[in-house]
């Protein structure tokens, strides 16, 4: 019998309205439930006996409990992690011909603290959670048995893992070596990218982004195209793919540039395409004191707003970037901006990007507000699942 932990009086609400997360301090910490180990499977219930389903447990999270179930006879065994998979993966291939997308993405594939990539015949995990962490052998158990990757790399090394006190590292299972060099090819749009699987960002490539560098890509032909935090060159390498005269690349990150240019000579596109390696604000004012022009102006940054504290400060970043880059756009040509921080919300976002216009003395109109790709869906009662935010606009 698996154990019961309880909602305090009042604090389950959010739970009731289908929220998949209890947090600390809305549960009632007995001296049991605190000695109950991180990553424990429990059974969640209200003070007035609402079963609200079976979750991940662990009392040193600020995120006490993950929901799993809302139903309390789920067992989260082997054949529990295949079923979630097998939804996933005919989800996916409703809408990809390749094996190349998110597989699983969290909660809203209902295995909240899972990261699961799929880089043809290798497959990249986070177990973000201690729940999913105790889970390990069943899940790579279900990923063998559907997937049947001749390799899965273990991305033990998100911030996420430090919060829930777990260790950090990179491990392989398969066909590699701990220490190896993991490169591997995705596909995205007809294009071709060189990605590393072990030291590259997060799981190696950011799928969430596809349709939005289809869009940019379809307004670059025979236009001069300016990327900033290019990260490995998957904005500006598909432009240059589509037609553009000239891409530049910005990022600090020697390695991510290099990738980048390597994928600029899959595709055959590397004479017209250059890497910059800097800080992309200061690149940014460089340029503008040059009164430098581009057809399309790319501003992808990472997360200016980490927590709810940052918002201020973030929201100045946003500002900040959008008046430098719309200031470099030639009129008539279009500004790509994007908001990857779960805690800002798109129309703070977009005051914050037209606050940065006014500044430049530059007006415009959006043409597109998106965010993530099909494989990265949103859960509808967890707003943190919807972080991405993406604005087109034509700068006058």
């Amino acid at each position: 019998m698996i154990p019961v932990i309880t909602m305090l009086p009042g604090k389950q609400k959010r739970l009731r309205g289908g929220h998949p997360w209890a947090y600390s301090n809305e549960i009632d910490m007995t001296a049991e439930t605190r000695a109950l180990p991180p990553g424990s499977i429990v059974l969640v219930k209200g003070n007035d006996g609402t079963t609200f389903g079976t979750a991940h447990f662990n009392p040193h999270s600020l995120v006490g409990a993950r929901i799993l179930s809302r139903r309390a006879d789920v067992a989260p065994d082997a054949a529990f992690f295949e079923e979630r998979l097998n939804r996933a993966l005919a989800l996916r291939k409703q809408f990809f011909s390749t094996p190349h997308y998110r597989l699983i993405h969290a909660e809203a594939d209902g295995l909240p603290g899972l990261i699961v990539d799929r880089y043809g015949d290798t497959v990249v995990l986070q177990l973000n959670t201690a729940g999913m962490d105790s889970a390990r052998a069943e899940i790579l158990a279900a990923v063998q048995k559907i997937l049947k990757p001749t390799l899965c790399v273990l991305r033990n090394d998100s911030p996420a893992r430090e919060r829930e006190g777990l260790s950090l590292g990179v491990e392989f299972i398969g066909e590699a070596e701990d220490g190896d060099e993991v490169l591997r090819e995705v596909e995205e749009n007809g294009v071709r990218y060189a990605v590393d699987l072990r030291e590259g960002q997060k799981t190696g490539w950011f799928f969430d982004q596809r349709d939005n560098r289809r869009f940019v890509a379809n307004l670059a032909k025979g236009r001069r195209v300016i990327d900033f935090y290019s990260h490995s060159g998957g904005f500006g390498v598909q432009a240059a793919v589509a037609g553009a005269t000239s891409v530049t690349m910005v990022d600090r990150s020697a390695l991510a540039l290099d990738l980048a240019m390597q994928s600029a000579k899959l595709n055959d596109v590397e004479a017209r395409c250059e890497a910059i390696k800097g800080d992309c604000f200061s690149e940014l004012g460089r340029r503008g004191k040059l009164d430098e022009k581009y057809d399309i102006v790319i501003a992808d940054p990472p997360a200016f707003v980490k927590s709810k504290k940052d918002l201020n400060a973030g929201g100045r970043g946003y500002r900040k970037l959008a008046r430098l880059a719309s200031a470099m756009v030639t009129p008539g040509g279009m500004l790509f901006i994007a908001s990857c921080s779960h805690n800002i919300a798109p129309d703070h976002f977009l005051r914050f990007v037209a606050d940065g216009l006014r500044d430049a003395r530059r007006t415009g109109r959006v043409l597109r507000a998106a965010g993530a790709d099909v494989d990265h869906p949103i859960h509808p009662n967890l707003p943190e699942s919807a972080y991405l935010k993406t604005l087109v606009l034509q700068i006058d």
